[in-house]
């Protein structure tokens, strides 16, 4: 690999300044307002940065110049989303936060004209949120092949039932895109399911509960739902992509998700390696001896900032090889950042909390929230040890084939 490919150059290099100031001067000093507090209410101050994001041109960074966006690559938005990352808000306020951007990206390739007129639309221009139905709560997660929720054809339209749980942000959203089985007897069961665009606003759909989240119930973009679709019914025109083709879509669009998520990981991680270094400079065991003179608290620090390190270079040399080859050749590194960064993640945010001591577990601090959030880092887009066997499987095969 061309390691000049994911260097910094003048002019992203100007760019994540800007991304960096606005994220310190405007959204961090929101966090205690909307994150510990109540997020709707704090929405008008949220929508106001949105504007200003606008006006300084740093809007929708992962959108072309055409949609309104700044048009940068898979490699370059990485950059910008390990930045964003650093606050529980960083990518809302840029309209590049998941489920959205996923929903933006699979929409632009595989929705109808008409679709993205009335739907994607006004979700790149940030005026509307949406949401993805796919986990359902008697399915292991980790086998989607298997679903419960049908989609069934009659005449014009699907009529639509199902349950669904971790539909992340439903809450507040305007519609969301569903996976649902719409050919149960395929012998393929890989092309048994389908996305559907469902608006919310329909009276076959049910927000039943925001889930509680190790005790924190989340709302609005902060929420993560269980939704039932009982005899809900869209127009089929609503299909996204061809009939039985929900399981390819879902790879399209998982691919270069991991890449978002992992970023916005190692953000996480630069933010508690910061605050985790504060305080081991600011904390005394006895007057003038900091806790930052202790070999254990230096060993934290250090393996913190080498797996950081570690983890950047690892996705954007995925990054990288998604932009040129697509995500089906990248398809064993997208399985080794998930679970690598997310242990990254993980303890790096345990050292950082330990450093804090009893403080650490308080919601004065921003590491807290993210402990109780982010453990399902290791879980959600596949857990970490069904990534963990993509990669040994392909790594085995090479030693089946030759024969030693």
């Amino acid at each position: 690999m061309d390691f000049s490919t994911i260097q910094i150059n003048e002019k992203l290099g100007v760019l994540l300044t800007k991304y960096d100031d606005f994220l310190n001067e405007h959204i961090i000093p929101l966090e205690q307002e909307a994150v510990y507090g109540s997020f709707k209410a704090a929405l008008p101050k949220l929508n106001a940065l949105r504007d200003l994001a606008k006006k300084e041109g740093l809007f929708a960074p992962h959108l072309s110049i055409n949609d309104g966006g700044i048009g940068l690559s898979l490699t370059d938005f990485a950059r910008v989303s390990e930045i964003l990352g650093k606050s529980p808000l960083g990518h809302f306020i840029f309209n590049c936060q998941a489920p959205d951007i996923g929903n933006m990206e699979l929409m632009h390739q595989f929705a109808s004209k008409e679709l993205q007129e009335k739907y994607l639309n006004p979700l790149q221009r940030g005026e509307i949120r949406s949401c993805f139905a796919m986990t359902e709560p008697q399915h292991a997660g980790s086998n989607p092949k298997h679903l419960s929720t049908t989609a069934v054809r009659v005449g014009d339209e699907y009529i639509i039932n199902g349950h669904k749980w971790f539909t992340s942000s439903a809450d507040g959203a305007a519609f969301t895109i569903v996976m649902a089985v719409t050919d149960s007897e395929n012998p393929n069961p890989y092309q048994r399911a389908s996305m559907i665009l469902v608006p919310l606003e329909n009276p076959g759909y049910r927000l039943v509960r925001n889930i509680p989240i190790m005790g924190d119930v989340g709302e609005d973009y902060m929420s993560h739902a269980e939704v039932k679709f009982e005899d809900c019914k869209v127009p089929a025109s609503n299909l996204i992509g061809k009939e039985g083709g929900g399981f390819a879509l879902a790879q399209e669009r998982l691919g270069p998700g991991r890449i978002h998520h992992c970023m916005r990981w190692i953000g996480i991680c630069e933010r508690a390696i910061d605050l985790m270094c504060r305080r081991a400079l600011s904390r005394e065991l006895d007057p003038g001896r900091p806790l930052s003179g202790q070999q254990t608290i230096q060993n934290w620090i250090a393996e913190a900032v080498a797996g950081v390190k570690a983890a950047r270079m690892l996705v954007l040399m995925t990054a990288h090889r998604i932009e040129n080859e697509g995500a089906k050749a990248a398809k064993t590194d997208i399985s080794t950042i998930k679970f690598f960064v997310s242990d990254i993640l993980m303890n790096t945010l345990d050292k950082a909390i330990q450093t804090h001591g009893a403080l650490g577990i308080t919601d004065d601090t921003i590491l807290s929230f993210w402990y109780r959030h982010e453990r399902g880092a290791r879980i959600y887009d596949g857990p970490d040890e069904v990534h963990k066997s993509v990669l040994a499987r392909e790594t085995l095969k090479k030693y089946v084939q030759t024969g030693n």
